[in-house]
């Protein structure tokens, strides 16, 4: 009886060691029980500034907690072929952390389209009081709702046309142009406002199709014009600053989960310090990109007709804006 009863507990023992020796471990309480190696994914080429800002970033991080957390920086669509694809690898947690325009991720979480609507920022200056504050930290934690934890908003800058057919200055030059959009039904709704043409295209895409004549046209910030030499393929580029470009830092909600407190507090804080960091590499040098830009032969048109782009575009207000009410007029009332 002994001997039997011992073989049963042995047998029970072994049981049970099996069935809990599969389980993740409990997750770390402290930092030093820590440490990880991600991976942070953008589309643009290594010198744009969203690049820049990711590598002062992952410097940061690991200096501050002592080399256990290393995070390496992947530019240029290395990880996946345009936006969305990278934002579901970062969904499902096979990416760590993705930079990159807001407009893309207005397809996972509807809420952030509000910012795509065309002229709602007055400046630079009205932008940061938004998006550094209650309105900005709102739509970061909405996201968290699509398996996603928003870090902070960086940027990519006011978008800009550029187009290989004709000096644009107003609405009525754009007639018939195909151009390149992002897959946001508020960028598409305003260029068919204006009367262009939209193609939504995945970015991967862009450069071979202007080389071959597939679309004429796309908008961005004059920074990604500058690091992707669109003016090899781009004659025109008008200053008409319709969309501003907002760059949340988004991070795996899985990965985050997985990290102390402590280290999850040290991740929002650099974030929103390296924000200011990224946003004045922009700022401080688009006079500098454009007189580049010219002297490599693109023309810019600087005089544009604002209140024309305004007027033609108003209409995305009443086919978009009416879901977004309440954070658009927070946002317009934000002085």
């Amino acid at each position: 009886m002994r001997r039997l009863l011992a073989v049963v507990l042995l047998g029970t023992m072994l049981l049970v060691s099996g069935c809990t020796g599969g389980k993740e471990p409990a997750r770390p309480t402290t930092p030093a029980e820590y440490r990880a190696q991600l991976k942070l994914a953008t589309m643009t080429a290594s010198d744009h500034i969203y690049n820049q800002g990711a590598r002062r970033f992952a410097e940061l991080i690991k200096e501050r907690t002592g080399g256990r957390i290393e995070i390496t920086v992947y530019p240029e669509g290395q990880l996946g072929k345009g936006e969305r694809e990278l934002l579901e690898a970062v969904q499902q947690g096979t990416i760590d952390l993705y930079l990159g325009s807001s407009a893309p991720v207005a397809g996972f979480s509807p809420s952030i389209m509000a910012l795509d609507l065309p002229f709602l920022f007055r400046d630079y200056q009205h932008v940061d009081k938004v998006l550094d504050g209650a309105i900005g930290r709102k739509l970061l934690d909405e996201l968290e709702k699509a398996g996603f934890k928003g870090l902070a908003f960086w940027e990519n800058g006011f978008r800009n046309l550029t187009n290989s057919r004709r000096p644009v200055r107003t609405p009525e030059d754009v007639k018939g142009i195909k151009i390149r959009t992002m897959e946001n039904p508020v960028h598409i709704a305003a260029w068919k406002a204006a009367g262009a043409n939209p193609q939504p295209m995945a970015w991967g895409e862009v450069f071979g199709a202007l080389q071959q004549g597939v679309i004429d046209a796309q908008e961005n910030p004059v920074a990604v014009i500058h690091s992707h030499k669109l003016n090899e393929v781009q004659k025109y580029l008008s200053l008409t600053r319709h969309i501003y470009a907002a760059a949340p830092l988004i991070m795996s909600l899985k990965r985050w989960q997985e990290m102390p407190q402590a280290d999850q507090e040290l991740f929002l804080k650099t974030a929103l310090e390296v924000a200011a960091y990224e946003r004045s590499l922009g700022r401080d040098s688009e006079e500098r990109m454009l007189q580049e830009l010219e002297q490599r032969g693109m023309q810019v048109i600087r005089e544009v007709d604002t209140a024309a782009w305004q007027k033609a575009m108003q209409p995305v207000y009443d086919e978009h804006g009416k879901q977004f009410k309440e954070t658009i007029d927070a946002i317009v009332n934000t002085r």
